[in-house]
């Protein structure tokens, strides 16, 4: 599966790059997060509830960040299981454009998933995914705006 979008987010890139690496504001915008612990600097944990379709679980899953491109440009990868639900895993490349006071945030994102969710079926898969992106960017834009970050 792979999503791509492009996200023009209504804060200076400097705002958004901070953001996106603070672990409550995070918490806050993933949608069904009950916790994110970051480790260091570079990895994350995670443990999310989720529904796809008729199937519903917890996932629990590390992140590793790849922040080399900072703070224009980032990676990251993961995985998580979500028990007798299945395993997902994938990665992201994210680019952060300035323009004026506003951020062009891009990604291409490709995940694999495994057990019940893979035979749910890709349009459901890719139809929910498309979802929760859109609700993490709504829930970000609405974070950047009541939040002051450096």
């Amino acid at each position: 599966m792979e999503l791509k979008d492009e996200v023009i987010i209504n804060a200076p890139l400097d705002r958004v790059y901070a953001a996106l690496n603070h672990p409550e504001i995070l918490k806050r915008c993933i949608p069904g997060c009950e916790e994110l612990i970051q480790h260091s600097d570079t990895e994350l944990e995670a443990k999310v509830v989720l529904k796809f379709g008729p199937v519903k679980a917890r996932f629990s899953g590390n992140v590793q960040l790849d922040k080399s491109g900072a703070p224009d440009a980032f990676s990251l990868k993961g995985q998580g299981s979500g028990g007798a639900a299945g395993y997902a895993k994938g990665g992201a490349d994210v680019a952060l454009l300035a323009d004026g006071d506003t951020t062009v945030l891009t990604y291409d994102a490709k995940a694999e998933i495994g057990g019940k969710l893979a035979q749910l079926g890709s349009r459901l898969i890719q139809s929910t995914a498309k979802k929760l992106a859109a609700r993490f960017f709504g829930n970000f834009a609405e974070a950047l705006d009541a939040e002051k970050i450096a």
